[in-house]
Order: structure tokens, then sequence, then C-alpha cells
């Protein structure tokens, strides 16, 4: 069945603007800079030099390159003089570890290149993509490199002295540790250990959002505060008020889960509502999505629970209530909510689908999220009134991320002994008497229990890089003891476990003492609809620098968000509808970039001045949304100053805006890469696919002298010899695939991506090797207009509705390694050649930059270095800095100015493998062949391997009936294809 929906990426394709179809005719839209280059811009197009006088600087000019280019440059190594056992040159090891920073955890894999670790690897669990870019985090040249006193460079030796003895000398006053939330035993045992030492001592963790509802509510409901752990695979319905799961709510591993459970090949698909204000990445991934205003969710839910129970609800629940009430037992209801009554409605609608023991288990909880709100806010009025005689933070950054930031800061003056124990000398660390800087995860010994019975190792995979120390060892310290390995070692041998073993896994499960809970208790009380006609605000977190911690990681900030596909910036987030009620508008300049309006925003006394407005398709009707994790001020160079703090509208619903004179240039690439409006996406329904797996695949057939072909059978090239030896061929499900971006950062990791900065971006002169495009969709077309006579104004009307609530799908595009590549018959150099295992080829060195292959990719995937971006003050990035080219691959070559590049596949990886199994004598195992994006996926989306070995997985998805090649009608065969999206709306 051929589909009708069109897909537009935009506002601006979706309007027929005419600068898409400029940008789809020219990739390259901007002038180059050829006056800059030559000299003065000014003066030289009225200068009256000869041709022969341009010769002779062109034939001068080319005589020294060639000159310069023979002159050999030096490079300084220093050998071993006594090698480490295990290192061997040229060979990586992989390390079992542990990354926590206080948000994000994940067991994973680190691999290391001489002594340096330069990439990070799932271990049997979800990771994200700040996970994947802490590696990068590790070279930060802003870190501390010495413990301070009063701001000023101090010592070990001084710093712990003058602390104990301060430390000592308190009797009367508290002595608080602020912590973000702590997953590890022997940290607990050490803060315990710390508090017999010393009198008074008041441990309080806090989250950067808050989870303090979902653990109120739980307290109340089952009489312990906890979080429970949702089993999403094994739900056949979901119902998700504003909890954005795949994203950053509550923890990293329900995304695996998710999508395991959506599995069409099983016959059947979890069916996915989502009721939210922010067109969210959960709800991009949702069978049916519902907007609503944040005002609305307690009556929402509570209407919910009146429908399950027989009673009157609001008919938008319609379907839900259906839904939910033939899958007793097989449900998940969850809402984003902080408000603990609303959690407690959220629990008996959960008990009355006899969710829990079933699909929520609350005797195995998880132990991401322990913060307590209420105590910060005690903790600061003890503050206030000087009861606090010391005060330690470790892992958190109230001056910056507390909506109480202000007063805290004031407060603190009452403090007399104020110590941090942050990385960095940021908002917090600087209002500090002293700052003992923590070690990273990456240097670190350590154990994480993310989960009740389940356990994780950290162990350092390179010494420390500064003068750090990690937490545990400064406790010790001030306990005076110290050696926290010997005591990390001894605390987990006396319970039983092979060290070993166990840290070579990097993982395990410990049976822990049964939780004491009650039996379900109703505490559920319900909620009129207080709707209101005033706008809302909904804050949120993107998947790039989540609550801000790694704002300073510039990997992270050019991550585009999957939905607006902006980077560096957050801004606010509206509809088409209630901008044009406002004034406000987005348009794209000459070169394509996008502009938006300016407002100023105020909640309750907080306000703030010149916010970016741009429009996003999804976003709930008097509704606005912004992004928190911005506006740093102490993050370091790529992080200061980017965006504006959100934090302290926390818990502020109603706003105001006002629109302000002026514009703003955003990073967007939302408009690049152009499709011309092509049948790129294809899919169908679940109930459509079980009659016919092939639903949805539809393929145009073409005239020939033969009759009718499809265009794979239809070519003028010589088919390339691929049936001897390996074949790598590469599936991406786009079922499977939600629109993370792990993959992204991944491939950035091992392949020295260079980072270009906001101003490139804008120009769409990105460099990631890999793009997820998002697609919104519209039933509406012009050839159904046609078809049923629908008016030209009718059908603009009606296709522009779509846009206020459209239906979303994500496609992850890179090189395609087309076996008919349109880019090597045009390289007039031979740079790009193909090789005899289906591989499209670069050759760095050959290449001289025509970028005639770019133009003749149909894909746009090759990028061009415009400019030297290794050692440039202008790109002052990781490249840039000798801390941060610790992280490059050693087995990718950092690309020149003028030089084309793409996606290789991996091709280092690739001539590993090939290398070990050599050694070996052994074939290579289909599940040894990586791609790092392939890998690195959590969702299990992506599939690498020879198609020539009908035993492996992605000679089986090559065969599928789901399986086809993007732009299949141009007959590139491309070695990468894809698998049909299907969605479940039964």
């Amino acid at each position: 069945m051929k589909t009708t929906k069109k897909y537009w990426k935009g506002l601006a394709q979706l309007h027929d603007d005419p600068i898409v179809e400029k940008l789809a005719q020219n990739e390259f839209v901007e002038e180059l800079p050829v006056d800059e280059f030559l000299g003065d811009k000014e003066n030289l197009s009225s200068t009256s030099s000869s041709r022969r006088d341009f010769l002779k600087f062109l034939g001068f000019s080319t005589a020294a390159a060639t000159l310069a280019a023979c002159e050999t440059p030096i490079v300084k190594s220093i050998p071993y003089l006594v090698k480490p056992d295990e290192i061997i040159p040229g060979v990586a090891n992989y390390y079992a570890s542990t990354i926590y920073d206080g948000r994000d955890y994940a067991s994973v894999l680190v691999k290391t290149r001489e002594g340096r670790p330069i990439k990070i690897e799932n271990n049997g669990t979800c990771s994200n993509s700040r996970v994947q870019a802490s590696v990068l985090s590790l070279y930060d040249s802003a870190r501390l490199k010495h413990p301070l006193k009063s701001n000023e460079e101090s010592n070990w030796r001084t710093v712990d002295y003058e602390i104990k003895e301060k430390l000592s000398k308190i009797k009367n006053g508290k002595i608080a540790l602020l912590t973000s939330t702590i997953l590890s035993p022997t940290i607990k045992q050490l803060i315990e250990d710390f508090g017999d030492k010393y009198s008074n001592v008041e441990h309080i963790m806090m989250d950067s959002t808050p989870y303090d509802g979902i653990l109120d509510a739980n307290l109340e409901s089952f009489g312990s505060r906890l979080a429970p752990s949702y089993c999403f695979d094994k739900s056949d319905v979901i119902v998700s008020f504003g909890a954005d799961f795949l994203a950053n709510w509550m923890a990293n591993e329900y995304a695996t889960d998710y999508v395991n459970g959506r599995n069409p090949k099983n016959g059947k698909m979890s069916k996915h509502y989502q009721l939210e204000t922010n067109l969210s990445l959960s709800g991009a991934n949702a069978d049916k999505r519902i907007q609503i205003k944040p005002s609305e969710q307690g009556y929402l839910i509570s209407s919910l629970l009146d429908g399950l129970r027989g009673e009157k609800f609001d008919s938008r629940l319609s379907s839900i209530v259906k839904a939910l009430s033939s899958s007793k037992g097989k449900s998940i209801v969850i809402s984003n909510s902080n408000d603990k009554n609303i959690q407690l409605i959220v629990n008996a609608i959960n008990n009355e689908l006899n969710n829990y023991t079933n699909t929520i288990l609350v005797d195995k909880p998880t132990n991401l999220k322990q913060g307590n709100t209420s105590q910060v806010d005690n903790l600061l009025s003890d503050m206030k009134e000087g009861k606090v005689s010391a005060l330690i933070t470790y892992n958190v950054n109230p001056s910056y991320s507390y909506n109480k930031a202000k007063e805290f800061n004031v407060a603190l003056k009452n403090v007399a002994l104020k110590i941090s124990t942050s990385s960095y000398n940021d908002e917090t660390a600087s209002l500090m008497d002293y700052v003992c800087p923590d070690s990273h995860n990456l240097e670190s010994w350590g154990d994480a229990s993310p989960k009740h019975g389940t356990y994780s190792f950290m162990q350092p995979t390179i010494s420390p890089l500064f003068d750090t120390r990690q937490f545990q060892e400064t406790l010790l310290s001030w306990t005076d003891r110290s050696d926290y390995l010997s005591f990390l070692k001894n605390f987990w041998i006396a319970k039983g476990i092979d060290w070993n073993t166990t840290l070579h896994d990097g993982y395990f499960n410990l049976e822990d003492k049964k939780l004491r809970l009650k039996s379900f208790i109703d505490r559920s009380k319900s909620i009129k609809n207080s709707s209101s006609t005033e706008l809302e605000l909904e804050l949120y977190e993107t998947i790039a620098l989540g609550d801000g911690y790694q704002a300073n990681n510039p990997w992270l900030q050019e991550l585009p968000d999957p939905l607006t596909r902006a980077c560096w910036d957050n801004y606010l987030t509206i509809s088409a509808h209630t901008a044009k009620e406002f004034g406000l508008e987005n348009w794209n300049v000459s070169n394509g970039a996008l502009n938006g309006s300016l407002v100023d925003i105020e909640a309750n006394g907080v306000s703030l001045k010149n916010v970016p407005v741009l429009i996003s398709p999804g976003q709930a009707k008097s509704t606005v949304g912004m992004a928190i994790g911005y506006g740093r001020t102490k993050a370091g160079k790529a992080g200061d100053g980017i965006g504006f703090n959100a934090y302290p509208f926390t818990g502020k619903k109603s706003i105001s805006i006002k629109k302000v004179e002026g514009e703003y240039e955003f990073a967007s690439i939302q408009l690049h890469h152009t499709m011309m409006g092509r049948d790129i996406v294809k899919e169908t329904t679940l109930s459509d696919y079980i009659k016919d797996p092939s639903s949805g695949n539809h393929r145009e057939t073409y005239a020939t002298y033969k009759g009718k072909l499809t265009a794979d059978k239809v070519t003028l090239y010589e088919a390339h010899d691929l049936e001897i030896g390996h074949f790598w061929n590469l599936s991406i499900d786009l079922t499977s695939c939600i629109g993370c971006g792990e993959c992204v950062i991944s491939c950035q990791a091992e392949n020295n991506i260079p980072v270009v900065g906001k101003e490139e971006m804008r120009k769409s002169r990105d460099m990631h090797w890999m793009r997820i495009d998002r697609y919104f969709s519209s039933d509406m077309t012009e050839e159904l207009s046609a078809k049923e006579k629908i008016s030209m104004i009718d059908m603009f009307s009606e296709m522009e509705e779509p846009s206020e609530n459209p239906e979303v799908v994500f496609q992850p595009i890179m090189c395609m390694h087309c076996n008919h590549a349109p880019c090597e018959t045009v390289c007039p150099v031979a740079a790009t050649t193909h090789s005899n295992e289906g591989l499209n080829q670069m050759t760095y060195n050959r290449c001289v930059g025509t970028r005639y292959c770019a133009n003749n990719c149909p894909y746009k995937v090759r990028r061009f270095n415009w400019f030297q971006y290794s050692d440039n003050d202008k790109f002052d990035f990781n490249m840039n800095d000798d801390y941060g080219k610790m992280v490059l691959n050693p087995d990718v070559v950092v690309r020149s100015r003028g030089v084309i590049e793409k996606c290789s596949m991996c091709i280092q990886k690739i001539q590993e493998l090939k290398l070990n199994a050599k050694k070996s004598g052994q074939p290579i195992k289909d599940k040894d062949a990586q791609t790092v994006c392939a890998s690195s996926c959590s969702t299990n989306a992506i599939v690498f391997g020879d198609s020539n070995n009908k035993d492996s997985e992605v000679w089986r998805l090559r065969n599928d009936e789901r399986a086809y090649d993007l732009l299949d009608h141009l007959n590139v065969r491309p070695s990468v294809f894809y698998q049909t999206k299907i969605r479940n709306k039964a």
C-alpha cells in the first residue's frame, strides 16, 4: 500500500518557503570569501593588477607552498624504558567500570590506548549521549588542577590540616553534608564513619530535577520513600503524563525495555499514550499523543481513575480507559509531576490495574533518585539562622541548580566553614573557603548500586591528570585514615564477593535485605479541573546537556536537539498558534539560517530578558517550554554564557511574556540536508504488517524495453564483485530508533570529528558524520487535494492543522556506502573509491577539495573542512587544547583544511577485526563485527555485519520484507538500508 503521507522537516518546508528550494539546489549557499582570502577585500575589486602579475603571484605562492611541504615536521617521542606488561603499542585495552556523576548512571567498558581512555562502550546497560561524552570531560582543561583555599592555589597537606582542625572545634553548630543522590554503599559507610567522628553531622541529598512527589507518595502508599522499577518490556499499554522516560526521566535503562516490548516480529507491540505539554522524545515515539496544559495534568489523572472505576471521566481519555481496562496487570501509568497528591492518584491507578509486582516493582526500587527537597529547604532555613557551622558539598551545584539559589548564596555568608569537593571552580565552589577537587570517574575507584540487588564497580583507567583526589579518599583523610582501594576491597570481600571476577565483569547481583513494605494504602484524593487561560511554562531537560553538569563539554553543546534540531542554545518553545497571538515568528535569512523573535519572561518576581522564541510543532496551545542546564557562568570556555538559566522558574507554572525589539540567530540545522520532498520514510501500521509483512514498503516500477521493472533491476553500472570475501552492510530499524543521539556522540568520539562552534553550525557547516533527521508528518497532500477536489485554501488549512500535533519519525543518516556511488564517478583525483568489501573509501591526502562528490551525493552526508579545526584559536575547543587532544583516537587521522570527510563505517575497527581473526585462525564472529554507532545503540536499532554471511543478523535483516533502500528509485545500491517504521494504531 502506497502511503499518502507527506513529510516535512520544518514549518518553512511545510509552507513552501523559497529558501527550501534554494537549499535543495545548493548545499553551500555561502559565497566563498575570495576577497578576504586574497587580502584587502575592500580595495581588491578596484585594483588594476594585470593577469601577468596575478600569475606571478600565484606561481610564487605555489612554489613556496611546495618547498614548505618538503620539510618534514619534527615529532618528538619518548620511548618506554620499561614497558608496562598490559600495554602493547597500537592495541587497545578495555576495562569494565562505572560512570556516575550524580545524575546519569551506566555500567561501561572503557577503551584505552597507551594508557589514555578514548572511548566509552555500554556494558550490559543503557547509556546516553552524556555518558558517551563523559570521556571528553576527563580531559577538560577547566577542571581544577589543585586544591584551593580562599580561591587561591594550595596543597592537600595544608587544606586537610586546616579543615580537620576547624571541624574538630565545632561543638554546637551543625555540620551539613550536601550531596547528590549517593549510589555507593562504601560512600554511605564513610559518611556514617564521618558522622561518628564529628558531632552533629547531617547528610542531605538533593537532585537537580526533584522527584519528591514520587518518593513521598510511595512513603504514604507503601511505608518506604522509594522510586519503583518499571518493566516497560512487560507492559501492553503505557500511559505517560509528561514523563519523558525515553530521555531523562528517572533512569537510562527504560529505552531498551520499551523497544523490546515493541518488536513487530512478535505479532504485538505495546500501545503508548503520551499526554504532555512540550513535544518530548517519548511523545515523538508515542502511538497516540494528547496535548495538555501543565495545570490539566492532575485533573486528567484523577479523571482517569474515575473512568477505571466506572465513573464519569474526561472524553479525551476514552481510548486510554478502554485500553487500560483490558490490560490489567500488563500496563504502566506514570507522571512527571512533583506533586505528591497527583502521584498518590497515579499509585491508586496502578493498584487498581494490578500493576504492582507485575510491571511495577516496589520491592526492587531504583536508587537513582533519593533527593529530599524539604530537607534542602530546611538546611537553607538553618543557614539563614546561623545554625550551620560547616557546609560540605559533593556532586551538587546549588548556587546554580537550586531554585532558591539567590537565597542560598546570601545564607552561605552565615556559615563559618564552607567546603566544596567539585571538580570545577563552579558557581558554588567559587563561594567556598576550601575546594578539594574530586577526581573524574575514569580516574577513580568506587562502587554503585543503581537498583536494589544490582551493583557495579568503578576502576581507574588512567592516573589522575591533576592534583585531585576522589571524594572517598577525602572523607578517609578527614577521619585520619587512607587507602580507599583497600577499604573498598575489604568491604566487598567481607560480603563474599569474588573481587577479581566481579572487577573484571564490572557488575554483579547480590541478594539484599528484603525491604519492609506495607500493603498498599490508597490515600488519593480527587482533583478538580483547574485549567486556566493563562500562559503556562513547562521546564524540561535536553538529551544533550541534561541538568547542565557537563555544560563545558563541546560535544554535547553541538549535539542538535532531536526535535528542534538546534544546538548551542536554549530557548522558549511555543506553538505556531500561540506565537501568532503574541506576534512572534521564526524566519530564514538568505543563507538558510534560522532567526527568531525575542521576549521578556516573568513569573512571580523571577524574570529573564531577551529570550529567543522557537516555534515548535507539538507544543500545547497557551504553553511554552524551556530547557534547564543552560545559562552557566562558571562552567568553562565552552559552557559559559550559553543560553539562559531556567532553574529559578522551577515550580512556577503561570508565566507572562512580552515581545521586545531585536532578533536572535539560532544554530539550527532544521532546514539543512533537504530531501526535496521525496519518499524517504516508509511506514505502516501493526495491523497491516501482520496481514502483509511488506506493507508500506511499496516500490515503484519503471517502463523499460523488458517491461516494467523496479529501479534495482535497471542500471548502467558494471556490478562490483561482492560475493567473494566480506560485504559489510548496516541495517537501521526506524521502529526501534527513538532519536536519542547516543550514536552521534559515539561516532564523534571514535572518529575524531571536530567541534566547529555555533557560527559554523548556523551556516550548515556541521561536521557530524552521522545525523538524525527528524520529520513531521501531514496526511494532507496536493495529490489527495486534487483527487477529493479540496480547494487550495482548505488544503493549506488542513495541511497546517497537523503541524500543531504531528506524528514524528527519526531517521539516522550517514554515508550509505553506495555500490553504484555517484560520488566515485565525479572525483577528478580518485580520492573516493570503492573497496572490494562494499565500502566507499576516502583517501584524504589525495583529496583536493573540489566538492564535486558532495554535490553529487543524493544523501548530503559528505563534510567539507572549511577550516583547519585543530590547533586553531578560532575554534578553541578540545582540538585546540593539549589536554583535549588526549581523547583523539590514534587509529583515525585528524583531517586538514580543504578535505572532504564522511562515515568510513569504522574501517579501523573492521581492519582490527580481520587482523585478530587472522591471528587466531578463526572466522569472524557476527557478534564481534561492530561499528561504534551499532555497539552504542541502546535500542539495538542499528545492526552491522557481513551480508555474505548467511548466518549473520544483517543478512536476515537485508532479506526481511521490511527492508528498503533510502531513495531506492536512484538505484545507487547503498550498503546501508532501513526497516519500515511500524506504528501501533489499533
